[in-house]
């Protein structure tokens, strides 16, 4: 059962006072809930190690040199095989963050997918839970599980040491008119720079220009009105698969660059490896019965599970299917098309009035924050942030 302690206090005054007011967007007051889960120090504990031991998993899984027949088995697209391989060979291509999704269940937690690439909840997770204790009075007493954006600094500073050949100029490109997306970069920005980044700038995926072409090659935005600058690192809160299906042409020209660090771009490549959901029936396979683990495959499976596209965001198109078989609860979307993965269906923890909470825990360089989604159905990105106190 989860336990919750009212929150009072206002959560943008608080988010601002903290000089923090770039971290957050118009809907966070409403986003964000007005109490916080109660979490035992054993099971936050429980929970980062987890973490720790599954991103070793999914390294260890990944067979080298790396086959067509997993990149096929992922449904990764055919115009990202090179950079896949590219960027796992190389590690100056670096693995910046990740949210893994787990669900604390009475045998432990258990995985429940990985988001490797471009994960969201960065503002409410590092920034705004905190100054939810601060609004009520509670921060002097009670304690988070959240060293987020001290660990972001770091994989920063790594990545930038890592290539130290390269000019300390960082674009970090979103997808268009999206406050969310933009307001995630912004915390990474604000990282990056604490990091040692000299130059950095946030815009839409739409005002960036990559070339190939003599002199102009590499990336580029105009990062003051008239002028433009070329960047040598990038990072990009656009998924790869969505550039390779729906800008092939962008997508070949981010992967000739790649190829011949013109620019260094994060999450790497091979971050698709991780975040393809048929992943998961890889690690069940590598991994047989793991505690960690539930149940999954490509093909249907008998008795209670979900069903969700490899590729799937946002909780689009999860299904419930029930022990007899019958559809239950499925989240619209518009990745139906997609192969399929099929999961043992995990009980969430629930609260008194029912809702379900699943954890959110955050990999950078290390595990290092949790953060919970509640619905009273499935979750999905749309689902309320809830804040966290250690008992």
């Amino acid at each position: 059962m989860i336990n919750l302690l009212p929150l009072s206090g206002e959560v943008a005054p608080a988010v601002q006072a903290l000089g923090w007011e770039w971290a957050i967007e118009d809907a966070c007051e409403n986003y964000v809930a007005r109490e916080a889960v109660q979490l035992s120090e054993t099971d936050a504990e429980t929970l980062l190690q987890a973490a720790d031991t599954l991103y070793d998993m999914l390294i260890e899984a990944i067979p080298d040199p790396i086959p067509d027949a997993l990149l096929q088995k992922l449904a990764i697209p055919a115009n990202l095989w090179e950079a896949v391989r590219h960027s796992w060979n190389d590690e100056r291509h670096w693995h910046l963050y990740g949210r893994f999704d787990m669900a604390l269940t009475a045998d432990g937690p258990k995985l429940l997918e990985f988001n490797a690439d471009t994960a969201t909840g960065l503002p409410e997770t590092s920034v705004v839970q905190w100054a939810s204790l601060v609004a009520a009075g509670q921060s002097e007493d009670e304690r988070q599980a959240n060293g987020l954006f001290e660990c972001l600094e770091d994989q920063f500073r790594h990545w930038r040491a890592l290539n130290n050949d390269k000019q300390a100029t960082l674009l970090l490109v979103h997808l268009p008119e999206s406050a969310e997306d933009e307001a995630n970069c912004a915390v990474l920005a604000e990282a990056a720079r604490t990091a040692g980044f000299a130059d950095v700038f946030v815009c839409s995926v739409d005002a960036m220009t990559v070339s190939v072409q003599g002199e102009d090659r590499g990336v580029w935005a105009e990062s003051v009105p008239g002028q433009w600058q070329k960047f040598d690192f990038l990072f990009k809160l656009v998924p790869w698969e969505i550039l390779a299906e729906e800008e092939p042409e962008l997508t070949a020209d981010l992967v000739q660059l790649q190829l011949t660090r013109d620019v260094v771009t994060a999450n790497p490549a091979y971050a698709l490896l991780f975040q393809s959901k048929a992943l998961l029936a890889h690690l069940w396979d590598t991994f047989p019965h793991h505690p960690l683990l539930l149940d999954a495959s490509l093909r249907p499976l008998p008795g209670h599970h979900v069903r969700k596209p490899v590729l799937g965001r946002e909780g689009q198109n999860v299904a419930e299917i029930q022990p007899d078989g019958r559809a239950g609860a499925e989240v619209p979307g518009e990745f139906d098309q997609q192969p399929q993965l099929y999961q043992r269906w995990a009980e969430l923890p629930t609260d008194a009035q029912g809702r379900r909470y699943q954890a959110g825990v955050f990999w950078a360089g290390e595990a290092c924050a949790i953060g919970f989604r509640r619905e009273a159905g499935l979750i999905t990105n749309l689902s309320e942030f809830v804040p966290h106190v250690l008992i």
